[in-house]
């Protein structure tokens, strides 16, 4: 049973690099017979639901590659079933050039980090990209009600494959709300001490 991130990925190129350093026998074991990709499973929408954001990769008509950070609330990139994912794109600088490479190309791939638990998710996807206008009862279900941003249109991706990447390279990183998560035992010990302190202090005043 063949890896279909392999074979998606898996160029002659990438395959005579992979002779050229050693390790082409390794993933050749990956390759043949029927796709293993049968959809996103709940590890996989599990984590994507955690995210606050992502990186896509676009490439335009001239074959120069483009990356862009997408961010939002918790969960805005929404699992739609288990080959599509779809989010409510926000008004950013207006340059449009992963909308624009779309409209060439709507190949993506993504990658979604979690710093904090060294993990990664890579996702390679077909795009279709429909303006707000269009698809009122899609950006509804995609808007995030609370988040205060102007949605200008809806990016929906079929998923055609995803690969987890080995952990040892990415340097832990946490947001506040993380940072807040592991001190709170801390400052609620440093408080109860405080108290005891001021506790203690009242009763020396009254001897």
């Amino acid at each position: 049973m063949s890896h279909k991130f392999f074979d998606l990925t898996f160029t002659p190129s990438v395959k005579a690099a992979q002779e050229h350093y050693g390790t082409r026998r390794n993933y050749a074991r990956f390759e043949g017979g029927e796709p293993d990709f049968h959809g996103l499973t709940d590890a996989e929408n599990d984590f994507i639901e955690a995210r606050d954001g992502f990186y896509m990769a676009t490439v335009g008509e001239n074959g120069q590659p483009y990356i862009q950070f997408r961010g939002g609330p918790k969960g805005f990139l929404k699992v739609l079933d288990d080959r599509t994912l779809g989010y409510a794109d926000f008004r950013g600088n207006l340059q449009y050039i992963s909308v624009g490479n779309l409209g060439a190309n709507d190949r993506a791939a993504l990658f979604l980090m979690d710093y904090a638990n060294q993990a990664r998710l890579k996702i390679l996807a077909r795009v279709d990209v429909k303006d707000a206008k269009d698809a009122p009862d899609l950006i509804e279900k995609l808007t995030m009600p609370d988040y205060k941003a102007k949605v200008e249109r809806a990016m929906i991706l079929h998923v055609e494959a995803f690969g987890w990447n080995c952990p040892q390279h990415i340097t832990p990183r946490y947001t506040i709300d993380e940072v807040r998560a592991m001190t709170a035992p801390l400052n609620e010990h440093i408080e109860k001490l405080e108290r005891e302190i001021e506790q203690l202090k009242a009763k020396e005043k009254l001897k």
